[in-house]
């Protein structure tokens, strides 16, 4: 099950981002760091949950895909990257929402 897996290193990437975020980084980077690895692991758990639903795999692709899109561009910005990056973030957010209705949708139609 590779999106299990995904899910499971986005959990990991998480932990390091805050952990960054707490003990390596200073100010606006730091609080990008631990936003962004809060947001990517509460979402890598939910992934993981919702892989365990019927019909709950849109959901899990959703908050994979918009944790690492969301904590990413946060991460990529705290290490340097320019902050037009920022304006990338809310399309990881999006995909969080979806991810939210999705399973939302998945729990509905179970029997």
């Amino acid at each position: 099950m590779i999106l299990g897996l995904i899910a499971a290193l986005s959990g990991a990437a998480a932990v390091v981002a805050g952990a960054f975020g707490a003990h390596g980084a200073q100010g606006q980077a730091a609080e990008w760091l631990r936003t962004g690895g809060q947001y990517q692991l509460i979402h890598a758990v939910a992934a993981v949950v919702a892989l365990g639903i019927a019909r709950g795999q849109a959901a899990a692709v959703l908050f994979v895909v918009g944790g690492w899109i969301f904590g990413g561009t946060l991460y990529a910005m705290a290490l340097g990257a320019p902050r037009w990056f920022g304006a990338i973030t809310p399309i990881g957010g999006l995909a969080l929402i979806g991810g939210w209705l999705a399973l939302g949708w998945a729990l509905w139609q179970r029997p």
